[in-house]
């Protein structure tokens, strides 16, 4: 899909016009009286937690955001691999796919060792790994991440819209409000010109400070972020350019001999792309505001580094000047350290931690804050869940964003030339650190949610602590080849993989017949104890069945019960639930996730889409532990 040619359009390109892009938006009433989760910020962390709260009609939700309406031209823009497989849970991967620009290789320039002052390309590789994900890296405005998420929300069940133009002035959480559930009081400014000055105020159950580097609500609750700035400059513009550089549609590392290192990113529609430019080095105490650096000087240095390719600049879409620099809060939430108390208040994204945009991270790293955090919180406002679950956000993602800040902090010092890093040196961090820019490295450890790996030999391939590693399998009832792992929707359930041993089909006396007979039947069960009574079974967690016979070979007909549960108000079967491996394909899930063939397992995974556990299929016990350790019975 090609557009952008005669000047940056924001919005929806398949919109011929214009004027229609944007359908007006955003809540048109007051602030209400009380809310269970109050979301402060718009940006990728609030609008993915917003749009996971959202299929919960039942939990009242607010997200109010200072800016007047939608972003309309982005900042960060690059979507990891693992980010795209968290869109498909949100079901809009798709459209992110069709509209994206795919970065499929990376290319690296290095000085021309005959003439210095001229570039020469050095290297060219894959940029993902292959088997890695079943989805590339991308770029795509993050206005437009914003769009797909709104949409979400707008056609959610509690078609929820931003409040706009709604500036907080503070933030209180009362200690001793005893049996008020609504702890935290805001105040907001509005800022809109109809109701300018007025004030509004809201109580909450819980909070969340998705409001960027100067938040109001990290400052509400006393947290700071800590680290170092490199008092180094770099320059970023989106532009429509006239080039000879011939890699201007690849992404491409470029080290000069003098004049600093570039760094392009070809963009959606074919003709924009974005260039971070090396500027100069700042004094100590020095800020970028100091320099009073324009947008012809970020374009004079371009052009300098791509020497002797020209650089005829024909419109700037978006730029800015920005410091290296990383910071993390020591915490994501209210409590203290040491103290018991479950945390009402808690801040995502930016807010609490910052990166430099070169490794791509910040968007991406904001967006899992906002889906971690969100599963946790509905679970607890439904009951479901003890309310001591939300001391693992903090715990996880701060965790998390540390070992990013590492790895941000080396890549930066890789990449600039004041360092004096070797081009061929830049190569190879790039391939070594490959699934942390692709977002698969994370790894959640042992504690309330992650299980041990007393078990972790039955399926090798599904690490516990780290995102569900999705392979293709084959519907039975269908025939249909899908990925398993999209079978996992951000809808707050939890996932049950069992996968069968060798000649097992489901069959009575068979290890598969007796775990769906003890989840479906025996007072201990996790599905008998935690799915409300008069819901579908499968409302809390979805148990699905990995059989390793080709499916041509299987009957469905004899599969557990469980397997083909009767649901909804006539009683239909849902056919969806047994799964053979892809022989056809040759990409036989047991062999490319390493399941043990001969015991077979049982994989659990979060409503996140990280392994919580792996378990034999007979390890009823320890499967009932494990969820007695955080769930609530139903009522």
């Amino acid at each position: 899909m090609q557009f952008h040619l005669n000047g940056f359009e924001p919005g929806d390109p398949e919109i011929a016009d214009p004027a229609r892009r944007y359908p007006a938006s955003g809540a048109q009433s007051a602030l209400p009286a009380d809310v269970d989760v109050l979301v402060v910020g718009c940006g990728p962390a609030g609008l993915t937690l917003a749009a996971q709260l959202s299929a919960f009609p039942d939990i009242k939700t607010v997200i109010a955001e200072q800016k007047p309406g939608p972003l309309l031209r982005g900042q960060a823009d690059g979507i990891a691999c693992r980010t795209v497989e968290m869109f498909e849970a949100f079901g809009f991967s798709e459209k992110v796919l069709k509209e994206a620009c795919w970065i499929n290789e990376t290319t690296f320039w290095r000085p021309d060792d005959k003439q210095r002052d001229h570039i020469v390309r050095s290297g060219r590789i894959q940029d993902v790994e292959d088997g890695l994900s079943e989805f590339p890296h991308v770029v795509l405005n993050q206005a437009r991440v914003h769009d797909f998420y709104l949409d979400v929300m707008r056609k959610s069940p509690s078609k929820l819209e931003p409040h706009y133009a709604r500036r907080l002035i503070d933030l209180t959480i009362d200690k001793a409000s005893g049996n008020d559930p609504y702890r935290v009081t805001a105040r907001f400014e509005r800022v809109d010109e109809a109701h300018q000055g007025e004030i509004e105020t809201i109580k909450a159950r819980y909070v969340i400070g998705c409001d960027g580097a100067r938040s109001a609500v990290r400052k509400s609750i006393g947290r700071t972020l800590e680290g170092d700035s490199a008092n180094h400059a770099w320059g970023v513009m989106d532009v429509l350019a006239v080039t000879d550089f011939p890699d201007v549609r690849m992404k491409s590392l470029i080290q000069s001999a003098k004049d600093g290192s570039i760094i392009i990113i070809p963009r959606e529609g074919g003709y924009l792309f974005r260039i971070y430019v090396e500027m100069d080095k700042l004094a100590e105490h020095e800020r970028v505001s100091d320099r009073k650096i324009t947008a012809d000087d970020v374009i004079a240095a371009a052009q300098r580094v791509f020497h002797p390719y020209t650089l005829e600049i024909k419109e700037v879409a978006w730029w800015s000047v920005y410091e290296i620099g990383q910071r993390l809060c020591g915490k994501f939430d209210d409590v203290a350290d040491g103290v018991d108390s479950v945390p009402c208040v808690f801040i995502a994204g930016d807010a609490c931690h910052t990166h430099s945009p070169k490794a791509g991270q910040g968007m991406n790293v904001s967006m899992q804050d906002g889906f971690n955090l969100g599963w946790k919180l509905a679970s607890v406002l439904r009951g479901r869940c003890k309310p001591e679950l939300l001391h693992t956000y903090s715990a996880e993602r701060q965790a998390v964003a540390k070992e990013l800040i590492d790895f941000d902090r080396e890549w930066a010092q890789v990449i600039s030339s004041s360092k004096g890093a070797d081009p061929v040196e830049t190569q190879r961090y790039f391939v070594q650190h490959g699934r942390y820019t692709a977002g698969t490295a994370t790894r959640y450890r042992p504690a309330l949610l992650t299980g041990a790996s007393s078990h972790q030999h039955l399926a090798k391939g599904l690490t516990i602590g780290m995102r569900f590693h999705s392979a293709p399998v084959v519907r039975v009832a269908d025939a249909m080849r899908i990925e398993l792992g999209h079978t996992v929707k951000a809808d707050g359930r939890w996932r049950l993989f069992a996968f069968a041993p060798e000649g097992d089909a489901g069959q009575a006396g068979g290890r598969m017949r007796a775990l769906c007979d003890f989840l479906e039947r025996d007072a201990a069960s996790p599905l008998r104890k935690y799915t409300p009574a008069g819901t579908d079974i499968d409302a809390v967690m979805d148990v699905r069945g990995i059989f390793q016979q080709g499916h041509r070979e299987f009957d469905i007909g004899g599969v557990p019960s469980l397997l083909r549960p009767a649901k909804g108000k006539f009683g239909l079967t849902d056919y969806e639930k047994a799964f053979a491996p892809d022989l056809k394909g040759g990409r036989d899930i047991f062999d490319m996730r390493a399941i043990d063939r001969d015991q077979g397992g049982l994989v659990v995974v979060r409503p996140d889409q990280y392994v919580g556990h792996v378990l034999p299929l007979e390890g009823f016990r320890e499967l009932s532990a494990y969820f007695d350790g955080f769930m609530r019975a139903a009522d």
